[in-house]
């Protein structure tokens, strides 16, 4: 028998009651609907609403239940639709009739937007501290490789000389930003819905504070219809784990191009790489490619629910029911990408050759140049011209800038004088960028023991 088989006199369609059921995703949401359902019996008798003896009975049934649950042996039935029909029909079963006193005023429309909340607070929790084992990584690693210079790109042509320990940095800030939105974020899902009933709460004389302190609620939702209408909080939480892994996914992209023969600048662990079933050379970097390819579902998956919700009108419609597979996916993807990669770069070893040579190709001090111009009193644009002259000069008879006489330097300006040389050194031409947030080895060690002390406060 169903929650809602007094209105009906025909059986449920089998098709129907498989298509309609939820069970097979939502059982996720167990433990969080048990603890939601503890705290509501308290509240109820508090209130007065159910006795004392009627609250410890279901209290004593759900604890049942959760081990059960926790034991993986609690059986999930697909005709009992949904978690909280699973769960408390179970509870019934157990302590008799008084179990069925459990859904007294409240709705699965406001539990199943507590289950959620209760989910993603602490699914937040957990993701925060996976960034921030990677922050930790991505900061040891740049303090242990301080001294080897890179070329930095732009438009993937080499650009100007940097530290590596920079570049790694510039992933790090990306990873402070995402958990601080997720901070954020949190303060959205950190707010109590139950209590809101269907749509218009409940004329009984309910606690929604006490539940809101039982739960660890900071706030309770102030419009009863919005409360069980909305998913704003899972549309913002899947945006902001989009965000993360579109950083993960540019990092993946590096990690693929300098793990390539053309570039040879890292090795990664065997133990984190596959090889070709035909290609016996082979050692394919399938980590970062997997994490670039599971990026585009988790995109996926909010594009999903916002248009799911776009068209809905108030209060709740079972279209929302699709709110839970593509977070409960992005979830799993999120975590699972954060941790594999986190262990897969503690594991990666730079080729400190290989970056050196690069950096002396493609002109990456040429800006230096320019700049040493500018300090001739040179106008920049002038200078510009100059140095593009100078390139061209190189690359016409095969020679670095650091190859070319002084006399020849002399041909395109005569303030160029011997301290040229030092101005090109590509060590001088990082660490003269000392400004705040620069690659520099002081300013990028200043960084580097700034960010591990907020990292472990």
């Amino acid at each position: 028998m169903k929650m809602w088989d007094g209105r009906f006199k025909v059986a449920t369609d089998k098709l129907l009651e498989e298509f309609n059921a939820s069970i097979g995703f939502d059982y996720k949401l167990a433990k969080y609907d048990i603890q939601g359902s503890i705290a509501h019996a308290k509240m109820l008798a508090k209130c007065n609403i159910i006795t004392k003896q009627d609250k410890e009975k279901i209290i004593a049934g759900l604890k049942e239940i959760l081990a059960e649950v926790e034991n993986d042996e609690f059986e999930f039935k697909v005709e009992l639709e949904d978690i909280h029909m699973n769960i408390e029909h179970y509870l019934t079963e157990k302590i008799g009739p008084v179990g069925g006193k459990l859904h007294t005023a409240r709705s699965r429309n406001d539990q199943v937007a507590l289950d959620v909340r209760l989910y993603l607070k602490d699914q937040i929790e957990q993701i925060q501290n996976l960034i921030k084992q990677f922050q930790d990584v991505l900061l040891d690693l740049a303090k242990k490789n301080i001294d080897l210079i890179m070329p930095g790109y732009t438009h993937l042509q080499r650009a100007q000389p940097i530290r590596a320990s920079h570049h790694l940095l510039a992933y790090q800030q990306k990873l402070k930003r995402d958990y601080q939105r997720l901070d954020d974020c949190y303060q959205r899902v950190d707010i109590l819905p139950l209590g809101s009933g269907a749509l218009a709460g409940t004329k009984f004389d309910i606690d929604r504070d006490f539940v809101a302190q039982e739960l660890g609620f900071s706030q309770i939702s102030q419009n009863t219809l919005d409360a069980v209408s909305e998913r704003d909080f899972v549309i913002e939480f899947l945006s902001t784990a989009s965000t993360i892994m579109m950083h993960l996914s540019r990092f993946s992209e590096e990690l693929i191009l300098w793990s390539s023969s053309e570039f040879q600048f890292i090795a990664i662990a065997d133990a984190f790489c596959t090889g070709s079933s035909i290609m016996p050379q082979k050692k394919n970097p399938d980590i970062p490619e997997l994490v670039r390819g599971k990026t585009g579902r988790v995109y996926g998956n909010l594009i999903q629910l916002l248009t799911t919700m776009k068209g809905l009108p108030l209060a709740y419609n079972k279209d929302m029911q699709e709110d839970k597979e593509g977070l409960f996916d992005t979830v799993d993807t999120l975590k699972v990408s954060l941790e594999v990669m986190s262990r897969m770069l503690a594991n990666t070893k730079f080729n400190r050759d290989k970056m050196i040579e690069a950096t002396e190709k493609g002109f990456v001090n040429a800006t230096d140049v320019a700049d040493y111009l500018v300090e001739e009193d040179i106008p920049f644009r002038q200078a510009h011209e100059i140095v593009g002259e100078l390139v061209f000069y190189c690359l016409e008879k095969d020679k670095k800038l650091s190859d070319l006489s002084l006399e020849e330097w002399g041909q395109f300006s005569e303030v160029f004088n011997e301290d040229i040389y030092q101005v090109i050194d590509i060590k001088n031409c990082v660490d003269n960028r000392n400004v705040v947030g620069g690659p520099a080895k002081d300013e990028v060690l200043r960084v580097i023991k700034r960010e591990q002390k907020l990292l472990n406060n």
